[in-house]
Formats: structure tokens, C-alpha cells, sequence
């Protein structure tokens, strides 16, 4: 068994695959091609907004929104306890102070309340001046973004919302990556829609943002010609071979694969709901479910259920075992343990289920009985 199964997916989309990576390879239009122009324009489309700018992978979208905005020393930007490290490192890397936020034990998303208490405080100790905040939607559920933009209206504070996780999630009506000023999200391959490979995108309804990451994508060329540098900027762009594998999966990703993981997660949560705690969507909110992560009782809990999973051959994961604020790489910050106790427990007690849209009933009622099972020998 696979935790997210993309050699099943990809027998099921080949001939479109196979088709659409040779049509790339014969016409030799590897950088730039005419796909990455199309998924652009569908990727906008699909979420709501004006622009999607394509770039080499989540984390430099991410990265290209704080240089965008100027995000600098000095400046202090709010991130959860409870995400992966990028989420965090794009901050530091520009020079600025992540500020920690703990979470909603029931979402795993940035609480809203322990936001605006964590602004407030930074305001009052003035020592550095409150930029942005980064919510994640992580797992594939979009975070409180009616309660974080009025928080982060409150403050005359900047929104980016890091959809890494969470493309194809929506709140009512509205997608993810539609939310904040700016939003971003990633085509790493176990992602809700992910490629061969790395990729990521950015998503703004502004014009001049939009021409900024079109620029500092490559080099900081001038829309007027290649070789007129305006700025600097890197390189970072979606190759047109990843372009042409996205094209094909995003309309499989709208037609059957996020109904699908949709059915997979009300099956789990069927047969394993009285036994242990599954993941909660609130009402109005839809996940795209790129993991489906249980909450049990202790890490030795944990641990026993994995051993039990693993000789089944059921594959695991943990995200994640390490709170941001403990890494060894923001040391120097000063967090202790004990600072943000959700998301601390969190990291001791969650696992997460193989999740994809190509599992089939049958194996959700192989894992389910297996965990059932493992918790009763508990």
C-alpha cells in the first residue's frame, strides 16, 4: 500500500500524460512553453483571481511574496507553531523576526485569538514593527480567514496565505489561494495537485505585485526585453514539461480526485470516529484533505500504532514531530518549551492515514480495521 499512491494515479491518467510530456519533448519549448502561459491562465481562473505566476516551487512563492512586500530586518511576521519549516524559513531568510502563533487543536490551524493577542504584544514591546502575518492551510483545510483578515485589518497588518497544502479546499463559496493579499501554494508531488517534480505558484488580484513576481522570477528582467535587468531578482520558473503534467492533472483534480479524497476522508471518519479522534472540518468549510491525520491519546500511543500499521504494511507519517518554535535553527529566538502548548502536543500526538483519490473502499476498511484493531490491543 502507498500513503498517497501517485503510480496508481498516473496508470489511470497516462495516456493524457504520456501525450502531453511527448508533445513537449518534440516541440523543445522546455523553458517558457506555451502550457505554462495556459496553467496560469486556468489556475487563476479555477481560484478567482486575476493573476497566477508560476515559479520553481513553494517555497520560493512564498519567498517572492516577502520580497515583494519588503519584508526586512526589523520587521516582525506572524507564522503557526504548527507547519512545515518553510512556512517559517522564508521570514528569516529575508532578514525579519517569525513570530510564533499557537493553534486550534481541532483545525490544526493558526488560532485567531492568540494572533491578535501575539500582534498586540509585539506593538507594546516596540521593538520590532508588526509586517505580515502567513496563514497555513494545513492538511488541506483552508484556515479561519474571515477571522484572520479582521484581525489583520485590526492592525494594518498584510495577509499571505500559504496554500501549500490547501489548493482545492474553500470556505462557502470561495477557493483557497484566493484569501489575503497574496496566497501561494505548491506542486510538490504528493500535493493535492502536485507534478513531477518541484513547482509552486503565487495568486494576487494586484497588478503591480503580479508584474513584480513576473519579474524577479527571472532575474528581474523589464517586461520591455530580456536583457534590460529592472531589479534583481533570481530564477525561478515552472518548467514547461511540469506545465504540461499540472494541465492534465487539473482536470482530473476538478472532475473526479477532489470529490473523491472527499469520500475517503467520510469513510475514515465513519469507521474510525468513535474509536479516535479524527480531523474536524466546521461547517462552511470543504478540505482538499491532503493528509488525513488522527489525534490520539500520547506519543506512546502513537508509536505503538505505527509499529502495529507498519507490519500490516500500512505506511504512516508524522507532520509534524517539531514545533517551529523549538528548531534548532530559531535557537536564537529565545522560545522555550511550554511557550505554545497546542501545537507542542500536537507534535507528540498526531498520525496520519494513506490519503489519495484513488483509494479504493476497500483498502480505507483494511486501515480503518487495522487501527481499530491496534487501539483495542492498546
Amino acid at each position: 500500500m502507498e500513503f498517497r499512491d501517485l503510480k496508481r494515479q498516473y496508470q489511470v491518467l497516462k495516456p493524457q500524460m504520456d501525450a502531453a510530456i511527448l508533445e513537449v519533448a518534440q516541440n523543445c519549448n522546455f523553458i517558457g512553453g506555451a502550457q505554462v502561459t495556459q496553467l496560469e491562465k486556468q489556475l487563476a481562473e479555477y481560484v478567482g483571481v486575476k493573476h497566477c505566476i508560476t515559479c520553481g516551487n513553494g517555497t520560493d512563492a512564498l519567498s517572492m511574496v516577502m520580497m515583494a512586500w519588503g519584508i526586512q530586518k526589523g520587521d516582525a511576521v506572524f507564522v503557526p507553531a504548527f507547519t512545515f519549516f518553510a512556512s517559517a524559513e522564508v521570514i528569516a531568510f529575508e532578514g525579519a523576526t517569525p513570530v510564533f502563533v499557537d493553534v486550534e487543536e481541532s483545525t490544526f490551524n493558526m488560532d485567531a485569538e492568540k494572533l491578535d493577542e501575539a500582534i498586540t504584544r509585539v506593538e507594546q514591546q516596540g521593538e520590532l514593527k508588526p509586517r505580515a502575518v502567513i496563514a497555513v492551510d494545513l492538511f488541506g483545510q483552508p484556515a479561519d480567514y474571515p477571522r484572520i483578515e479582521a484581525v489583520c485589518k485590526k492592525h494594518g497588518l498584510l495577509l499571505l496565505e500559504d496554500g501549500a497544502q490547501g489548493f482545492g479546499g474553500r470556505i462557502g463559496e470561495r477557493r483557497a489561494c484566493s484569501f489575503g493579499d497574496a496566497a501561494t501554494t505548491s506542486f510538490f508531488p504528493a500535493k493535492p495537485l502536485g507534478c513531477y517534480g518541484d513547482g509552486g505558484a503565487v495568486f494576487t488580484n494586484d497588478d503591480e505585485t503580479a508584474e513584480y513576481l513576473r519579474s524577479i522570477r527571472v532575474h528581474g528582467k523589464s517586461s520591455a526585453g530580456k536583457y534590460d535587468n529592472v531589479r534583481i531578482g533570481w530564477n525561478s520558473r515552472l518548467d514547461t514539461i511540469q506545465a504540461a503534467v499540472l494541465l492534465v492533472k487539473l482536470e482530473a483534480f476538478c472532475r473526479t480526485e477532489l470529490e473523491a479524497v472527499n469520500r475517503a476522508a467520510q469513510v475514515y471518519d465513519e469507521r474510525l470516529s468513535d474509536e479516535v479522534r479524527t480531523p474536524k472540518v466546521p461547517d462552511g468549510f470543504y478540505s482538499s484533505w491532503a493528509q488525513y491525520t488522527l489525534i490520539l491519546d500520547s506519543s506512546s500511543q502513537r508509536e505503538h500504532l505505527q509499529k502495529y500499521l507498519k507490519e500490516q504494511g500500512i505506511p504512516t507519517m508524522v507532520y509534524y514531530p517539531k514545533p517551529m518554535h523549538l528548531q534548532t535553527a530559531f535557537a536564537e529566538l529565545g522560545y522555550q518549551k511550554g511557550d505554545f502548548p497546542v501545537s507542542e502536543s500536537l507534535c507528540e500526538r498526531v498520525v496520519s492515514l494513506p490519503m489519495h483519490p484513488y483509494l479504493d473502499e476497500s483498502d480505507i476498511h483494511f486501515v480503518s480495521n487495522a487501527v481499530r484493531a491496534a487501539l483495542e490491543l492498546k
